[in-house]
C-alpha cells in the first residue's frame, strides 16, 4: 500500500513476469496509469489525486510506468480506464504518447497530460489530451479533473477525433 492508501502496481519488463498483473477486475475499482520517468512525479500525482478523487468515483488502482513500452503493454491488456502522462517525461514525452494513442486506439481511455507550466496547456491540447493539469499539482483541482474524466469514461461518452 502506498502512503495514500491506494494500491499501486509497478510496471516491470514483461520478461520478468509471466503474464498479466491483474486478476479479475472489480467494478468498484479502476486502473489508472501514471507515466513518468521520474518516480517523484508519479508519487506526487498519486498523492495529489488520492485513491478516490470524488465520492462518486470508483477506487483507483495505480499502475505506475516509467517507460513508454510499459504504458503500451498495459493498454494492450484492455483494463486501463484513464492515463495520466507526464508531458516532460524522457525519452518519450507524454504529449507524444497522447497524440499517438488518440490516433491509433479505437476506444482510447481518457488522457490527462501534466504540464510544467500553465502556459504549456496549448501543447497538451495539440496532443489531443482530454484534460490538462499544470504543476505545481493542486490536490483539489487535480482530483476534480481525474474524477471528471472517470465520469466521462463510465458514461460512455464516445472518443472524438
Amino acid at each position: 500500500m502506498s502512503p495514500t492508501g491506494a494500491d499501486t502496481i509497478f510496471c516491470v519488463s514483461s520478461a520478468s513476469i509471466g503474464g498479466s498483473v491483474y486478476g479479475s477486475h472489480d467494478p468498484g475499482r479502476v486502473n489508472v496509469i501514471v507515466y513518468s520517468h521520474r518516480p517523484e512525479f508519479r508519487a506526487a500525482v498519486r498523492t495529489a489525486v488520492g485513491r478516490r478523487p470524488a465520492p462518486d468515483s470508483p477506487r483507483i488502482d495505480w499502475v505506475e510506468c516509467d517507460r513508454s513500452a510499459d504504458v503500451i503493454s498495459e493498454i494492450d491488456l484492455g483494463e486501463i480506464e484513464l492515463l495520466i502522462l507526464d508531458g516532460e517525461s524522457q525519452p518519450t514525452g507524454g504529449m507524444g504518447l497522447a497524440r499517438q494513442f488518440k490516433y491509433e486506439l479505437d476506444d482510447c481511455p481518457p488522457i490527462i497530460v501534466v504540464v510544467a507550466r500553465r502556459q504549456d496547456g496549448w501543447l497538451a491540447h495539440w496532443s489531443l489530451a482530454d484534460a490538462v493539469i499544470s504543476q505545481p499539482l493542486d490536490p483539489v483541482s487535480s482530483a476534480a479533473v481525474v474524477a471528471e474524466q472517470l465520469r466521462a469514461r463510465s458514461s460512455g461518452i464516445p472518443v472524438v477525433r
